[in-house]
């Protein structure tokens, strides 16, 4: 029984963390279009708002490593608890003195200890009970966090984005942009306070194994692995597409005239969206459709649906860049998986490779930004970017996961 407890609360800290990862991530949704008001900014500097976010898992995935190895993986989880509650307190002197770039540091920190998180907490997940039910576990984490977006996202968002209007003298902006002190005076405290149960809860510490491979004459240099490659820069553009279908909706449903009450809301659809790709691919891998062909059919799906929403306009439009999150939820998944694919010695510097390609949800969205000027078409038209990147995701769905694979 005690044991039995032991599991269940180790569970439920593991389950708080993924949804922090959940509410910090998703909570760029709203932050872009807040700040790009409070602190006077074009499309370009808002969408910095992703790029310092995602930036920072490119820039410290390998210190994350190496910070994980000296103190553990417990240890580590704290660490970066404590760094976004650092990032999150952060918030607090920007806004007072309406700093954007204070608020750029903050969402940079909040990355990296996010960063620390997640090299950290996901072998938990494996790791908390036995291995058959280890799929059912990884879905009770993706749904907390995804949970975790949405319950953001409208909650703080009802916050922020209310009764927003054109504002031009200084002290109405200052007003504006002290909204976001609130908030994140109790997000910090809950980072502090979760950090504070992570260390009561004395979780087991994981023990790395050696990396083997079953072919003990593997000679194959890095670069071979042409697929591994093509893997990362897979994860790389459906990371920045999944930033863009999620993240620059409440700017985008503004240009379409749609009222910003009902425009900062369109990023929560794309969560329901998410969360409901995510649940029919439980239930439908790999017992109805294998990985590749869930890839095939996904990638497919999000070419037209990127095609249909730059063709369109108003509402339809829009609708159609929501459902565009339904075909996102099986892609990471599905592209890890085919990526790390009998690496053998590589595996681990495979996985950090990927974790770096994040990136992607740092550059695309600026990219996106640097196009989509003020008016409903350009908006409308910066969804181009969507275009080729879901044709080389179709492509590496049918054919770059094989280039390479099995080579002796």
């Amino acid at each position: 029984m005690k044991q039995k407890n032991n599991y269940v609360f180790s569970l439920f800290i593991i389950g708080c963390l993924f949804f922090v990862f959940g509410f910090i991530t998703w909570m760029n949704g709203v932050l872009i279009p807040f700040l790009k008001q409070a602190c006077e900014l074009n499309n370009v500097q808002a969408y910095l708002v992703t790029f310092a976010f995602y930036i920072s898992y490119f820039v410290m995935s390998l210190p994350s490593s190496v910070l994980l190895k000296k103190v553990g993986f417990s240890n580590g989880m704290i660490i970066g608890l404590l760094v976004m509650a650092m990032g999150a307190a952060l918030f607090i002197p920007a806004a007072l003195n309406r700093s954007y770039q204070l608020f750029l540091c903050g969402i940079f920190l909040e990355g990296t200890g996010l960063t620390v998180l997640q090299a950290a907490s996901n072998p938990y997940v494996t790791i908390l009970g036995p291995l058959e039910s280890a799929a059912r576990r990884i879905s009770i984490m993706g749904i907390c966090n995804k949970v975790a977006g949405m319950i953001g996202l409208f909650f703080v968002g009802n916050l922020l984005l209310t009764d927003m209007q054109p504002l031009a003298e200084a002290n109405k902006l200052d007003e504006l942009a002290q909204r976001i002190v609130s908030p994140y005076i109790i997000i910090s405290i809950c980072l502090v306070a979760l950090a504070i149960m992570l260390k009561l809860a004395n979780l087991p510490e994981v023990n790395e194994e050696e990396e083997t491979t079953t072919d003990q004459k593997q000679q194959r240099s890095l670069g071979s692995y042409t697929y591994l490659w093509l893997g990362v820069l897979a994860i790389f553009f459906y990371v920045g597409c999944e930033v863009i279908s999620i993240d620059t909706l409440a700017l985008y449903g503004k240009s379409q005239g749609i009222a910003e009450v009902s425009a900062k809301n369109f990023s929560i659809y794309s969560l329901i969206a998410l969360t409901i790709g995510y649940i029919v691919g439980i239930v439908t891998m790999p017992k109805f459709i294998s990985q590749q062909k869930a890839l095939v059919v996904c990638c497919a799906l999000a070419l037209c649906l990127a095609v249909c929403a730059v063709v369109s306009h108003g509402m339809l439009s829009i609708g159609f860049i929501i459902a565009l999150s339904f075909a996102n939820s099986l892609m990471w998944p599905c592209i890890w998986a085919l990526t790390i694919d009998h690496l053998g010695k590589y595996t681990k510097l495979g996985g950090a490779m990927l974790t770096m390609a994040i990136a992607g949800g740092a550059i695309l969205p600026l990219i996106y930004g640097q196009f989509a000027g003020e008016t409903e078409i350009t908006h409308r038209l910066a969804y181009l970017i969507l275009i080729p990147a879901y044709a080389y995701l179709l492509f590496f769905a049918t054919i770059g996961h094989r280039l390479g694979k099995n080579k002796n």
